[in-house]
């Protein structure tokens, strides 16, 4: 590697981003481009006996609407396909889409969707997994068992998919045990808050060929989504990515795509589709709320032997991500450690709410939130450091995850040790007037690794090079990092390298930006184009100077030459010899699906889970430091140390930026963000005046990010991803503290500071 990835350039996109020359959705403005606007549920479960569409009809300027009575496609989703662009004879949360209209300007549109009226018979609803299990349920989805599943989960009733993973024998390891500690763990709705809500552009040509500009995860992704609900061949959606203010999970698919396209494709006229923040909130999704039984049982000398756990998740009306998301925390239950003895068993559960789906962490930050509350309380019972214990049973290179997959590269250990080292050589921060002081660990483990990726890289004619993924930048600078590498292989400064905007015409393919995978999967494939490229460069340069490619260097600033000899061709001279002398142009294309190591069957019982493989694990720990004031419960977070292995920093600032934003992003959810719906299924909290999220004053003064570089070796250059794991370990280092600080043991999210006085001794 060379100078492009040596220390931490500007992300490419910042001057754009700062001066706001930067193309989001809604400042895209096409000729003819008409306006959207949906029409919602006002009952959380009811069947649709009539539209009533006049009035709405009526109103100047009105161009076409779309009910659920019009779409014939297919039924899409994840591993179910269950749901529909519109409710189409049944709705099932408030809030849900019942029809579109698309008119000359927002306000028509919007003045039209309200005087649509839907007819309704109401049906019985239910709001908790409780409810939903309850023998005299109503059943939610009553095709359930004629939907197209790409994995069977077993799902019946409400159960939308049950999953369970066994190593050793649980039961017998527990009769061994000096200290077993167990209890019940809840997490909350929460929602994503990107800055930009969900929106898109639809645009349609003379031959009915759609083209949707969108702020989303995946230009592939919502191809194949909208093609689906279309009953279109891909062949004739085209998605082209505009800057993404934001997306944590939440815009990796969306139905307002197909109803924008549906719109376009009707009236033969452009149709924009943004939502407001109040109907991001009502139609999107939200995180997974949970409910974990958690048991663990240890040694005298404080070797964990044995895990018991139980997930139950609320997945709201529809299985969206639901079934992938209950896997990962099942697959995160165990913990970073050495347990020989574990049992997870989880179902997921249809309620009359919102759906539940793709989020950071992805089912981590539920399980972890138990399960390293509960490290802390076997510490108590066996009267030993917190941290000593974690350090006890850390994993180590070479040891298997949850599920048996060997893992090459560990930083556990160093990542407890940093953390804990910097936060005792830190200067003594006092306590503010009336609180005490805590400090909480916990320590956490992800992965990089999953689904499929590609890159293509091209040698241009005055030797730049061309660079293409289908990686989207969300805004964690993605962008950046893709250029880095190949200029950095190819010993070429940055502005050497273009970075195609991600289109489905065009654009190699890639999965999601999601899973923390960009870095290792996407860039893993960007390497490997790179490298191949760059050998053909060689083997071209060779034919020029009649040498051997093996006797050839690449030098700086885009030259290659002979080892110990000063003679040399430039990048430029060896892309015009193939262009028109010999060879043709030179480029090259990598792409593969996550090839790490399996789930080993001899090692572990695995019982539907949704994923075939995912893996490439890293590892962190926090630790942090907070004030409770007894008098009112509120939790001051007022210091925090984030250490986390990253692979090999491709852009250190940017991993620093990613665990700062991360932890922040937890401290939410540890201790202020909720949604909240009433007795008839209306969600209260619709705006950020009723959602708390942690402001500047609210975020510590001093998050000390601490980078761990812990080479993975199936990289070509080292790297793993970062972008959700400091999220994760945020709310159980927090519960921790706040133990230490009160002993008050807190097991329900979000921990106000109502819940944290109603729990003080």
């Amino acid at each position: 590697m060379t100078m492009a990835t040596e220390g931490s350039p500007p992300r490419l996109d910042a001057g754009d981003k700062a001066t706001g020359r930067a193309r989001y959705v809604d400042d895209i403005h096409l000729p003819g481009m008409l306006h959207a606007a949906v029409h919602t549920s006002t009952h959380a479960h009811a069947r649709i006996i009539a539209y009533r569409l006049d009035a709405a009809r009526a109103i100047a300027g009105v161009k076409a609407i779309v009910t659920g009575a019009d779409i014939t496609g297919v039924r899409a989703g994840g591993i179910v396909k269950d749901e529909t662009m519109l409710a189409r004879g049944t709705v099932r949360y408030v809030g849900e889409p019942v029809a579109a209209v698309a008119a000359v300007d927002l306000r028509t549109a919007q003045r039209a969707a309200a005087a649509i009226e839907v007819d309704y018979a109401p049906l019985p609803a239910v709001f908790t997994p409780d409810a939903a299990l309850a023998r005299d349920a109503p059943v939610l989805h009553e095709e359930f068992a004629n939907y197209v599943k790409t994995v069977d989960g077993g799902g019946q009733g409400n159960v939308v998919f049950e999953s369970a993973i066994t190593e050793g024998d649980v039961e017998q390891a527990f009769g061994n045990c000096a200290a077993i500690v167990e209890g019940t763990y809840e997490t909350q709705a929460q929602h994503h808050v990107y800055l930009e809500t969900n929106g898109c552009v639809a645009d349609v040509d003379s031959a009915g060929r759609i083209t949707l500009h969108a702020t989303c995860q995946s230009v592939h992704h919502i191809q194949q989504r909208v093609a689906e609900e279309l009953a279109e061949p891909m062949a004739k959606i085209r998605v082209i990515a505009t800057r993404v203010g934001g997306g944590f999970g939440g815009k990796h698919a969306s139905n307002i795509h197909s109803i924008a396209a549906w719109l376009a494709r009707a009236t033969r006229r452009p149709v924009k589709l943004v939502l407001s923040r109040l109907q991001d909130f009502e139609i999107q999704r939200t995180r997974h709320p949970a409910r974990i039984w958690m048991r663990t049982g240890a040694a005298a000398n404080g070797t964990i032997v044995a895990r018991d756990v139980r997930i139950t998740l609320d997945g709201g009306a529809y299985a969206d991500e639901s079934p992938a998301v209950l896997a990962f925390a099942l697959l995160m239950s165990r913990g970073p450690y050495r347990i020989a003895n574990v049992r997870a068993h989880g179902k997921v559960v249809y309620t009359n709410k919102l759906r539940a789906g793709s989020f950071r962490g992805f089912g981590n930050p539920q399980a972890t939130f138990a399960g390293e509350s509960q490290i802390d309380e076997l510490a108590t019972k066996l009267c030993m450091d917190p941290c000593e214990l974690r350090l006890r049973n850390a994993m180590r290179p070479g040891d298997t995850a949850f599920g048996g997959q060997p893992v090459r590269s560990c930083a556990l250990r160093d990542a407890l040790e940093r953390a804990r080292a910097a936060q005792r050589a830190a200067p003594v921060l006092p306590p503010r007037d009336g609180c005490r002081r805590g400090v909480g660990f916990a320590a956490m483990s992800h992965i990089s690794g999953l689904m499929g990726t590609a890159a293509s890289v091209q040698l241009r004619a005055d030797g730049s090079i061309a660079l293409a993924t289908g990686c989207v930048d969300i805004g964690q600078g993605a962008d950046t990092a893709m250029v880095q590498m190949c200029a950095g292989l190819l010993g070429v400064t940055l502005d050497r390298v273009s970075y195609a905007q991600q289109d489905s015409d065009v654009s190699p393919y890639n999965w999601k930006t999601a899973g923390s995978r960009s870095t290792y999967m996407t860039g893993r494939a960007v390497a490997a184009a790179t490298i191949e490229m760059r050998q053909k460069m060689l083997d071209q340069a060779a034919r020029m100077m009649e040498c051997a490619a093996s006797d050839l260097e690449l030098r700086p600033g885009g030259t290659i030459g002979l080892v110990g000899v000063p003679r040399t061709v430039s990048f430029k001279d060896v892309a015009l010899h193939s262009l028109f002398r010999a060879g043709g142009p030179i480029a090259a294309t990598h792409g593969f699906v996550f090839d790490g190591p399996g789930f080993d069957p001899k090692r572990a019982s695995i019982h539907r889970l949704a994923f075939a493989n995912l893996g490439v694990y890293t590892f962190g720990a926090h630790c942090v430091e907070v004030d409770v004031d007894t008098a009112t419960g509120k939790v001051d977070v007022r210091r925090a140390w984030c250490a986390h292995d990253v692979g090999r920093a491709i852009n250190r600032v940017a991993c620093e930026g990613q665990i700062q934003g991360g932890f922040v992003q937890g401290m939410g959810y540890a201790l202020t963000e909720a949604m909240h719906w009433n007795e008839d299924g209306w969600l209260t909290t619709t705006t950020l005046a009723d959602y708390k999220i942690p402001g500047v004053l609210d975020a510590p003064a001093e998050i000390h990010p601490i980078v761990i570089e812990d080479p993975e070796p199936s990289h070509p250059l080292g790297a793993k991803g970062i972008g959700e794991p400091s999220l994760v370990g945020a709310a159980p280092a927090i519960a921790n503290a706040i133990h230490d600080a009160t002993g008050a043991r807190l097991r329900t999210l979000p921990m106000t500071p109502e819940r944290v006085l109603d729990m003080l001794p």
